[in-house]
Protein backbone atom coordinates (compact mmCIF):
# COMPACT_ATOMS: atom_id res chain seq x y z
CA UNK A 1 0.00 0.00 0.00
CA UNK A 2 1.63 2.95 -1.18
CA UNK A 3 2.36 5.79 1.30
CA UNK A 4 -0.34 9.35 1.83
CA UNK A 5 0.87 12.41 0.32
CA UNK A 6 3.54 13.95 2.94
CA UNK A 7 2.99 17.65 2.39
CA UNK A 8 1.71 18.16 5.54
CA UNK A 9 3.58 20.48 8.02
CA UNK A 10 3.40 18.02 10.89
CA UNK A 11 4.42 14.70 9.63
CA UNK A 12 4.28 11.60 11.66
CA UNK A 13 7.70 9.51 11.60
CA UNK A 14 8.40 7.02 8.74
CA UNK A 15 8.02 4.46 11.60
CA UNK A 16 4.49 5.37 12.79
CA UNK A 17 3.15 5.33 9.00
CA UNK A 18 4.85 1.71 8.66
CA UNK A 19 4.02 0.10 11.59
CA UNK A 20 0.29 1.32 10.48
CA UNK A 21 0.61 0.07 6.99
CA UNK A 22 1.46 -3.24 7.96
CA UNK A 23 -1.08 -3.92 10.58
CA UNK A 24 -3.54 -3.16 7.46
CA UNK A 25 -2.10 -5.49 5.13
CA UNK A 26 -2.27 -8.18 7.94
CA UNK A 27 -5.73 -7.06 8.86
CA UNK A 28 -6.67 -6.93 4.89
CA UNK A 29 -4.99 -10.14 4.50
CA UNK A 30 -7.69 -11.35 7.10
CA UNK A 31 -10.36 -10.58 5.67
CA UNK A 32 -9.79 -11.03 1.94
CA UNK A 33 -11.59 -14.05 0.55
CA UNK A 34 -14.26 -12.36 1.28
CA UNK A 35 -13.43 -9.04 0.62
CA UNK A 36 -11.41 -9.66 -2.46
CA UNK A 37 -14.49 -12.69 -3.57
CA UNK A 38 -16.80 -9.67 -3.47
CA UNK A 39 -14.92 -7.32 -5.24
CA UNK A 40 -14.34 -9.87 -8.39
CA UNK A 41 -18.23 -9.39 -8.72
CA UNK A 42 -18.51 -6.27 -8.91
CA UNK A 43 -15.69 -5.88 -11.40
CA UNK A 44 -17.23 -8.44 -13.75
CA UNK A 45 -20.18 -6.70 -13.60
CA UNK A 46 -18.66 -3.49 -14.93
CA UNK A 47 -18.22 -2.17 -11.53
CA UNK A 48 -15.56 -1.06 -8.78
CA UNK A 49 -15.55 -1.60 -5.20
CA UNK A 50 -13.48 -0.38 -2.43
CA UNK A 51 -13.01 -1.10 1.52
CA UNK A 52 -13.69 2.49 3.17
CA UNK A 53 -14.06 4.73 6.04
CA UNK A 54 -14.40 2.82 9.29
CA UNK A 55 -13.28 0.10 8.01
CA UNK A 56 -9.71 1.54 6.81
CA UNK A 57 -9.20 3.14 10.03
CA UNK A 58 -9.65 0.10 12.11
CA UNK A 59 -7.64 -1.92 9.81
CA UNK A 60 -4.85 0.34 10.04
CA UNK A 61 -5.24 0.74 13.77
CA UNK A 62 -5.11 -2.86 13.89
CA UNK A 63 -8.84 -3.64 15.42
CA UNK A 64 -10.92 -4.32 12.00
CA UNK A 65 -13.61 -6.88 13.42
CA UNK A 66 -16.31 -8.66 11.27
CA UNK A 67 -18.73 -5.55 10.41
CA UNK A 68 -16.96 -4.27 6.84
CA UNK A 69 -17.73 -1.29 5.20
CA UNK A 70 -17.81 -1.06 0.79
CA UNK A 71 -18.45 1.96 -1.16
CA UNK A 72 -19.54 1.47 -5.11
CA UNK A 73 -20.22 3.35 -8.11
CA UNK A 74 -23.33 0.95 -8.39
CA UNK A 75 -26.32 1.90 -7.74
CA UNK A 76 -28.69 -0.31 -4.97
CA UNK A 77 -30.62 -1.96 -7.51
CA UNK A 78 -27.35 -3.03 -9.20
CA UNK A 79 -25.63 -3.78 -5.48
CA UNK A 80 -28.77 -6.05 -4.96
CA UNK A 81 -28.42 -8.50 -8.02
CA UNK A 82 -24.56 -8.92 -7.48
CA UNK A 83 -25.25 -9.77 -3.74
CA UNK A 84 -28.37 -12.01 -3.69
CA UNK A 85 -26.68 -14.70 -5.52
CA UNK A 86 -23.31 -14.38 -3.12
CA UNK A 87 -24.65 -13.52 0.44
CA UNK A 88 -26.06 -16.17 3.01
CA UNK A 89 -28.64 -13.05 3.54
CA UNK A 90 -29.18 -9.77 2.56
CA UNK A 91 -31.59 -6.81 4.06
CA UNK A 92 -32.81 -3.77 2.13
CA UNK A 93 -33.56 -1.61 5.53
CA UNK A 94 -30.89 1.32 3.82
CA UNK A 95 -31.42 1.15 0.58
CA UNK A 96 -33.81 4.62 0.82
CA UNK A 97 -30.10 5.68 2.06
CA UNK A 98 -27.99 4.09 -0.67
CA UNK A 99 -26.81 1.13 1.49
CA UNK A 100 -27.50 -2.36 0.85
CA UNK A 101 -26.62 -5.11 3.90
CA UNK A 102 -25.83 -8.79 3.53
CA UNK A 103 -23.97 -11.15 5.41
CA UNK A 104 -21.65 -13.77 4.33
CA UNK A 105 -19.81 -16.67 6.25
CA UNK A 106 -18.82 -14.51 9.81
CA UNK A 107 -19.24 -10.81 8.47
CA UNK A 108 -21.58 -8.65 8.17
CA UNK A 109 -21.33 -6.36 5.04
CA UNK A 110 -22.73 -2.93 3.97
CA UNK A 111 -22.10 -1.76 0.17
CA UNK A 112 -23.14 2.35 0.04
CA UNK A 113 -23.47 3.52 -3.74
CA UNK A 114 -21.18 7.03 -3.70
CA UNK A 115 -22.68 9.73 -2.29
CA UNK A 116 -22.08 13.74 -2.65
CA UNK A 117 -24.23 15.08 -0.44
CA UNK A 118 -25.96 13.84 2.28
CA UNK A 119 -28.31 16.45 3.96
CA UNK A 120 -30.69 18.78 3.43
CA UNK A 121 -29.47 21.58 5.43
CA UNK A 122 -32.97 22.77 6.85
CA UNK A 123 -34.53 19.28 7.27
CA UNK A 124 -34.49 16.49 10.10
CA UNK A 125 -34.15 14.13 6.85
CA UNK A 126 -31.27 12.67 5.28
CA UNK A 127 -31.45 13.78 1.50
CA UNK A 128 -29.31 11.28 -0.70
CA UNK A 129 -28.13 12.32 -3.48
CA UNK A 130 -25.33 9.52 -5.73
CA UNK A 131 -22.19 10.75 -6.74
CA UNK A 132 -19.61 9.88 -9.93
CA UNK A 133 -16.69 8.78 -8.21
CA UNK A 134 -14.72 7.82 -4.95
CA UNK A 135 -12.85 11.31 -4.22
CA UNK A 136 -16.12 12.91 -4.15
CA UNK A 137 -17.94 10.33 -1.92
CA UNK A 138 -14.85 10.63 0.62
CA UNK A 139 -14.87 14.58 0.87
CA UNK A 140 -18.16 14.42 2.16
CA UNK A 141 -17.05 11.81 5.14
CA UNK A 142 -17.40 13.00 8.87
CA UNK A 143 -13.55 12.83 9.25
CA UNK A 144 -10.29 12.64 7.87
CA UNK A 145 -9.51 9.10 9.61
CA UNK A 146 -13.06 7.77 7.88
CA UNK A 147 -11.91 9.76 4.50
CA UNK A 148 -9.47 6.72 3.55
CA UNK A 149 -10.43 3.94 1.00
CA UNK A 150 -8.77 0.78 -0.07
CA UNK A 151 -9.66 -0.12 -4.06
CA UNK A 152 -10.43 -3.64 -4.22
CA UNK A 153 -9.33 -5.97 -5.86
CA UNK A 154 -5.72 -4.31 -6.42
CA UNK A 155 -5.15 -2.96 -3.06
CA UNK A 156 -4.23 0.31 -3.67
CA UNK A 157 -4.90 2.78 -1.00
CA UNK A 158 -6.75 6.02 -1.38
CA UNK A 159 -6.03 8.57 0.71
CA UNK A 160 -6.71 12.32 -1.08
CA UNK A 161 -7.13 14.06 3.02
CA UNK A 162 -4.02 12.61 4.83
CA UNK A 163 -6.50 10.47 7.05
CA UNK A 164 -3.36 8.49 7.26
CA UNK A 165 -1.33 11.34 9.11
CA UNK A 166 -3.90 12.22 11.17
CA UNK A 167 -4.22 8.81 12.41
CA UNK A 168 -0.81 8.90 13.28
CA UNK A 169 -1.27 12.02 15.07
CA UNK A 170 -4.52 10.37 16.75
CA UNK A 171 -6.10 13.90 16.04
CA UNK A 172 -9.68 14.43 14.28
CA UNK A 173 -10.11 16.55 11.07
CA UNK A 174 -12.54 16.82 8.48
CA UNK A 175 -11.70 16.51 4.83
CA UNK A 176 -13.33 19.67 4.21
CA UNK A 177 -13.78 22.99 6.29
CA UNK A 178 -15.86 21.77 9.87
CA UNK A 179 -18.42 24.47 9.59
CA UNK A 180 -19.57 22.47 5.89
CA UNK A 181 -19.63 18.89 7.55
CA UNK A 182 -21.26 20.08 10.22
CA UNK A 183 -24.13 21.80 8.09
CA UNK A 184 -24.10 18.73 6.33
CA UNK A 185 -24.65 16.35 9.15
CA UNK A 186 -24.99 18.42 12.50
CA UNK A 187 -24.97 14.95 14.14
CA UNK A 188 -21.04 14.67 13.06
CA UNK A 189 -20.40 17.99 15.79
CA UNK A 190 -21.79 14.45 18.36
CA UNK A 191 -19.75 12.16 16.34
CA UNK A 192 -16.58 14.01 16.92
CA UNK A 193 -16.74 13.35 20.75
CA UNK A 194 -17.99 10.01 20.63
CA UNK A 195 -14.92 9.19 18.49
CA UNK A 196 -12.86 11.11 20.57
CA UNK A 197 -13.99 8.94 23.34
CA UNK A 198 -13.75 5.66 21.71
CA UNK A 199 -10.21 6.15 19.81
CA UNK A 200 -8.90 8.28 22.69
CA UNK A 201 -7.80 11.07 19.96
CA UNK A 202 -8.00 15.04 20.34
CA UNK A 203 -10.22 17.19 18.10
CA UNK A 204 -8.32 19.28 15.94
CA UNK A 205 -9.16 23.39 17.42
CA UNK A 206 -10.72 24.68 14.15
CA UNK A 207 -13.45 21.65 14.70
CA UNK A 208 -14.28 22.40 18.32
CA UNK A 209 -14.72 26.23 17.23
CA UNK A 210 -16.95 25.00 14.90
CA UNK A 211 -19.07 22.68 17.46
CA UNK A 212 -19.07 26.19 19.43
CA UNK A 213 -20.96 27.91 17.33
CA UNK A 214 -22.58 25.77 15.79
CA UNK A 215 -24.00 23.29 18.51
CA UNK A 216 -27.64 25.09 18.34
CA UNK A 217 -27.79 23.26 14.51
CA UNK A 218 -28.42 19.69 16.66
CA UNK A 219 -31.77 21.07 17.01
CA UNK A 220 -33.02 19.54 13.48
CA UNK A 221 -31.53 15.83 14.45
CA UNK A 222 -33.70 13.94 15.58
CA UNK A 223 -34.12 12.37 19.77
CA UNK A 224 -33.10 8.63 18.13
CA UNK A 225 -30.31 9.57 16.43
CA UNK A 226 -28.73 11.96 19.20
CA UNK A 227 -29.39 8.90 21.53
CA UNK A 228 -28.11 6.69 19.63
CA UNK A 229 -24.70 8.73 19.22
CA UNK A 230 -24.85 9.34 22.77
CA UNK A 231 -24.82 5.59 24.01
CA UNK A 232 -21.71 4.87 21.58
CA UNK A 233 -19.96 7.83 23.68
CA UNK A 234 -21.17 6.19 27.38
CA UNK A 235 -20.35 3.30 26.41
CA UNK A 236 -16.49 3.66 25.19
CA UNK A 237 -13.83 3.27 27.00
CA UNK A 238 -12.83 7.05 27.44
CA UNK A 239 -16.22 8.77 27.85
CA UNK A 240 -15.27 11.31 30.49
CA UNK A 241 -13.03 12.98 27.33
CA UNK A 242 -16.21 12.99 25.21
CA UNK A 243 -18.84 14.32 27.39
CA UNK A 244 -15.94 16.78 28.25
CA UNK A 245 -16.13 17.87 25.20
CA UNK A 246 -19.76 17.95 24.96
CA UNK A 247 -20.10 20.21 27.97
CA UNK A 248 -17.23 22.39 26.91
CA UNK A 249 -18.47 22.99 23.61
CA UNK A 250 -22.10 23.91 24.52
CA UNK A 251 -23.51 21.03 22.82
CA UNK A 252 -24.11 18.88 25.98
CA UNK A 253 -26.81 22.08 26.53
CA UNK A 254 -29.03 21.28 23.65
CA UNK A 255 -28.21 17.17 24.42
CA UNK A 256 -28.07 16.53 28.29
CA UNK A 257 -28.47 20.28 29.87
CA UNK A 258 -28.84 18.37 32.85
CA UNK A 259 -24.55 17.68 32.84
CA UNK A 260 -23.05 20.85 32.06
CA UNK A 261 -25.78 22.40 35.14
CA UNK A 262 -23.48 20.60 37.83
CA UNK A 263 -20.97 23.04 37.33
CA UNK A 264 -22.59 24.66 40.52
CA UNK A 265 -20.06 27.76 41.09
CA UNK A 266 -18.19 28.07 44.31
CA UNK A 267 -16.96 30.97 46.02
CA UNK A 268 -15.27 31.36 49.38
CA UNK A 269 -18.19 31.30 51.83
CA UNK A 270 -20.04 27.89 50.48
CA UNK A 271 -17.15 25.76 49.28
CA UNK A 272 -18.52 22.20 48.27
CA UNK A 273 -17.24 19.51 46.46
CA UNK A 274 -17.54 19.93 42.36
CA UNK A 275 -20.56 18.03 41.29
CA UNK A 276 -19.49 17.89 37.47
CA UNK A 277 -15.69 16.77 38.09
CA UNK A 278 -17.19 14.57 40.62
CA UNK A 279 -20.04 12.85 38.20
CA UNK A 280 -17.00 12.18 35.89
CA UNK A 281 -14.89 10.85 38.44
CA UNK A 282 -18.20 8.26 39.24
CA UNK A 283 -18.57 7.50 36.01
CA UNK A 284 -15.07 6.27 35.72
CA UNK A 285 -15.08 4.49 38.84
CA UNK A 286 -18.61 2.54 38.13
CA UNK A 287 -16.53 1.57 34.77
CA UNK A 288 -13.95 0.12 36.45
CA UNK A 289 -16.46 -2.44 38.41
CA UNK A 290 -18.04 -3.76 35.70
CA UNK A 291 -17.87 -7.32 35.19
CA UNK A 292 -19.24 -8.66 32.14
CA UNK A 293 -18.46 -5.77 29.59
CA UNK A 294 -19.90 -1.76 29.15
CA UNK A 295 -23.60 -1.77 30.93
CA UNK A 296 -25.20 0.93 29.52
CA UNK A 297 -27.79 1.53 32.28
CA UNK A 298 -25.17 1.54 35.46
CA UNK A 299 -23.18 4.24 33.35
CA UNK A 300 -26.63 6.30 32.96
CA UNK A 301 -27.27 6.19 36.69
CA UNK A 302 -23.52 7.03 37.32
CA UNK A 303 -23.66 9.86 34.80
CA UNK A 304 -27.12 11.12 36.21
CA UNK A 305 -26.98 10.04 39.79
CA UNK A 306 -26.70 13.55 41.40
CA UNK A 307 -28.73 16.10 38.65
CA UNK A 308 -31.23 16.78 41.34
CA UNK A 309 -28.51 18.76 43.64
CA UNK A 310 -28.70 21.91 41.50
CA UNK A 311 -32.45 22.00 42.15
CA UNK A 312 -32.30 21.20 45.96
CA UNK A 313 -29.03 23.28 47.00
CA UNK A 314 -29.63 25.33 50.39
CA UNK A 315 -27.06 27.28 51.86
CA UNK A 316 -27.71 26.63 55.38
CA UNK A 317 -27.18 28.97 58.16
CA UNK A 318 -23.95 27.18 59.86
CA UNK A 319 -22.29 27.65 55.94
CA UNK A 320 -22.82 24.11 55.13
CA UNK A 321 -24.17 23.42 51.76
CA UNK A 322 -27.30 20.91 51.57
CA UNK A 323 -28.85 18.95 48.80
CA UNK A 324 -31.96 17.38 50.76
CA UNK A 325 -33.91 14.69 48.70
CA UNK A 326 -32.08 15.52 45.46
CA UNK A 327 -31.79 11.56 45.11
CA UNK A 328 -35.77 11.74 44.49
CA UNK A 329 -35.97 15.05 42.64
CA UNK A 330 -32.81 13.55 40.53
CA UNK A 331 -34.88 10.21 39.60
CA UNK A 332 -37.92 12.16 38.11
CA UNK A 333 -35.75 14.27 35.89
CA UNK A 334 -33.85 11.44 35.14
CA UNK A 335 -37.37 10.25 33.82
CA UNK A 336 -38.03 13.03 31.79
CA UNK A 337 -34.61 12.99 30.48
CA UNK A 338 -34.62 9.47 29.36
CA UNK A 339 -37.83 9.79 27.81
CA UNK A 340 -37.30 12.79 25.98
CA UNK A 341 -33.94 10.97 24.36
CA UNK A 342 -36.62 7.80 23.17
CA UNK A 343 -34.84 5.52 25.41
CA UNK A 344 -36.99 2.16 25.99
CA UNK A 345 -39.72 2.20 29.08
CA UNK A 346 -37.43 -0.70 31.02
CA UNK A 347 -34.26 1.67 30.90
CA UNK A 348 -35.92 4.87 32.23
CA UNK A 349 -37.38 2.64 34.95
CA UNK A 350 -34.02 0.96 35.45
CA UNK A 351 -31.86 3.93 35.90
CA UNK A 352 -34.47 6.05 37.70
CA UNK A 353 -34.58 3.57 39.94
CA UNK A 354 -31.01 3.47 40.65
CA UNK A 355 -30.61 7.26 40.65
CA UNK A 356 -33.51 6.92 43.56
CA UNK A 357 -31.66 4.41 45.54
CA UNK A 358 -28.28 5.34 45.19
CA UNK A 359 -28.56 7.19 48.57
CA UNK A 360 -29.98 4.69 50.62
CA UNK A 361 -27.02 2.77 51.71
CA UNK A 362 -25.63 6.28 53.95
CA UNK A 363 -28.11 5.41 56.30
CA UNK A 364 -26.84 2.18 56.81
CA UNK A 365 -24.03 4.27 58.60
CA UNK A 366 -21.97 1.90 61.38
CA UNK A 367 -24.22 -1.48 60.60
CA UNK A 368 -27.12 -1.02 62.91
CA UNK A 369 -29.71 -1.34 59.97
CA UNK A 370 -32.29 -4.27 61.29
CA UNK A 371 -32.57 -7.65 59.27
CA UNK A 372 -35.71 -6.14 58.19
CA UNK A 373 -33.95 -2.87 56.66
CA UNK A 374 -31.41 -5.09 54.67
CA UNK A 375 -34.83 -6.96 53.72
CA UNK A 376 -36.10 -3.49 52.56
CA UNK A 377 -33.20 -2.30 50.63
CA UNK A 378 -32.87 -5.96 48.31
CA UNK A 379 -36.72 -5.66 48.23
CA UNK A 380 -36.60 -2.12 46.77
CA UNK A 381 -33.55 -3.21 44.03
CA UNK A 382 -34.69 -5.96 42.95
CA UNK A 383 -32.84 -7.09 39.94
CA UNK A 384 -31.07 -3.89 40.08
CA UNK A 385 -29.28 -4.96 43.43
CA UNK A 386 -25.50 -5.88 41.61
CA UNK A 387 -25.43 -2.80 39.93
CA UNK A 388 -27.24 -0.69 42.46
CA UNK A 389 -23.79 -2.41 44.78
CA UNK A 390 -21.43 -0.86 41.93
CA UNK A 391 -22.50 2.61 42.19
CA UNK A 392 -23.15 3.20 45.73
CA UNK A 393 -19.03 2.07 45.78
CA UNK A 394 -18.81 3.96 42.73
CA UNK A 395 -20.36 7.04 44.72
CA UNK A 396 -17.22 7.71 47.17
CA UNK A 397 -14.78 10.35 45.28
CA UNK A 398 -13.12 11.57 49.02
CA UNK A 399 -9.54 12.24 49.05
CA UNK A 400 -10.16 11.46 52.90
CA UNK A 401 -8.57 7.50 52.83
CA UNK A 402 -9.65 7.13 56.02
CA UNK A 403 -13.49 8.20 55.23
CA UNK A 404 -13.53 6.14 51.74
CA UNK A 405 -11.96 3.05 53.83
CA UNK A 406 -14.53 3.11 56.58
CA UNK A 407 -17.37 3.43 53.46
CA UNK A 408 -15.76 0.87 52.08
CA UNK A 409 -16.09 -1.44 54.85
CA UNK A 410 -19.38 -0.50 56.16
CA UNK A 411 -20.75 -1.69 52.56
CA UNK A 412 -18.39 -5.02 52.77
CA UNK A 413 -20.47 -5.26 55.72
CA UNK A 414 -24.17 -4.77 54.37
CA UNK A 415 -22.87 -6.80 51.13
CA UNK A 416 -21.86 -9.81 53.61
CA UNK A 417 -25.30 -9.69 55.67
CA UNK A 418 -27.63 -9.40 52.35
CA UNK A 419 -25.52 -12.66 51.42
CA UNK A 420 -26.13 -14.24 54.56
CA UNK A 421 -29.36 -13.66 54.54
CA UNK A 422 -30.10 -14.35 51.16
CA UNK A 423 -28.49 -18.06 51.99
CA UNK A 424 -31.23 -18.21 54.71
CA UNK A 425 -34.32 -17.40 53.07
CA UNK A 426 -33.63 -16.73 49.26
CA UNK A 427 -34.11 -12.89 49.97
CA UNK A 428 -34.00 -11.71 46.34
CA UNK A 429 -37.10 -13.58 45.93
CA UNK A 430 -39.23 -12.12 49.24
CA UNK A 431 -42.85 -13.49 49.37
CA UNK A 432 -45.31 -13.47 52.28
CA UNK A 433 -45.38 -16.95 54.13
CA UNK A 434 -49.24 -17.26 52.04
CA UNK A 435 -50.40 -16.53 49.22
CA UNK A 436 -53.48 -15.24 47.56
CA UNK A 437 -54.83 -18.27 47.39
CA UNK A 438 -54.19 -19.41 50.78
CA UNK A 439 -55.33 -16.36 52.01
CA UNK A 440 -58.76 -16.18 50.29
CA UNK A 441 -59.17 -20.26 51.64
CA UNK A 442 -58.28 -19.17 55.17
CA UNK A 443 -60.21 -15.91 55.51
CA UNK A 444 -63.21 -17.40 53.61
CA UNK A 445 -63.16 -14.47 51.05
CA UNK A 446 -63.64 -13.63 47.52
CA UNK A 447 -61.29 -11.58 45.64
CA UNK A 448 -61.24 -8.12 46.02
CA UNK A 449 -59.33 -5.28 48.12
CA UNK A 450 -59.56 -7.04 50.99
CA UNK A 451 -57.02 -9.83 49.85
CA UNK A 452 -54.62 -7.60 48.50
CA UNK A 453 -54.72 -5.82 51.97
CA UNK A 454 -53.75 -8.84 53.73
CA UNK A 455 -50.88 -10.03 51.34
CA UNK A 456 -49.17 -6.45 52.17
CA UNK A 457 -49.83 -7.12 56.17
CA UNK A 458 -48.11 -10.51 55.55
CA UNK A 459 -45.52 -9.02 53.71
CA UNK A 460 -44.52 -6.63 56.06
CA UNK A 461 -44.37 -9.23 58.75
CA UNK A 462 -42.32 -11.19 56.41
CA UNK A 463 -40.04 -7.88 55.69
CA UNK A 464 -39.92 -7.37 59.63
CA UNK A 465 -39.68 -11.20 61.08
CA UNK A 466 -38.30 -13.02 58.35
CA UNK A 467 -39.78 -16.40 57.93
CA UNK A 468 -42.66 -17.01 59.75
CA UNK A 469 -43.91 -20.80 59.39
CA UNK A 470 -47.34 -21.96 58.24
CA UNK A 471 -49.13 -22.28 61.20
CA UNK A 472 -47.87 -18.61 63.02
CA UNK A 473 -48.62 -17.39 59.40
CA UNK A 474 -52.04 -18.37 59.67
CA UNK A 475 -52.49 -17.20 63.53
CA UNK A 476 -51.35 -13.73 62.29
CA UNK A 477 -53.52 -13.76 58.92
CA UNK A 478 -56.75 -14.58 61.39
CA UNK A 479 -55.73 -11.98 64.54
CA UNK A 480 -54.94 -9.29 62.07
CA UNK A 481 -58.44 -9.93 60.36
CA UNK A 482 -59.98 -10.28 63.22
CA UNK A 483 -58.85 -6.64 63.98
CA UNK A 484 -59.98 -5.80 60.40
CA UNK A 485 -63.89 -6.79 61.65
CA UNK A 486 -63.55 -4.97 64.79
CA UNK A 487 -62.69 -1.47 63.07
Amino acid sequence: MPNANHDSPTLPSTNELSQAQRRAVSELLRVSPVADDLARRFQDAGFTLALVGGSVRDALLGRLGNDLDFTTDARPEDVLKIVRPWADAVWEVGIAFGTVGCRKSDFDIEVTTYRSEAYDRTSRKPEVSYGDSIEEDLVRRDFTVNAMAVRLPEKEFVDPHNGLQDLAARVLRTPGTPEESFSDDPLRMMRAARFAAQLDFEVAPEVVTAMTGMAERLEIVSAERIRDELNKLILSDHPRKGLALLVDTGLAKRVLPELPALRLERDEHHRHKDVYEHTLTVLEQAIDLETEGPDLVLRLAALLHDIGKPRTRRFEKDGRVSFHHHEVVGAKMTKARLTKLKYSNEMVKDVSKLVELHLRFHGYGTGEWTDSAVRRYVRDAGPLLDRLHKLTRSDCTTRNKRKANALSRAYDGLEERIARLQEQEELDAIRPDLDGNEIMTILGIKPGPAVGKAYQHMLELRLEHGPMGHEAAVAALKEWWAAQDQG
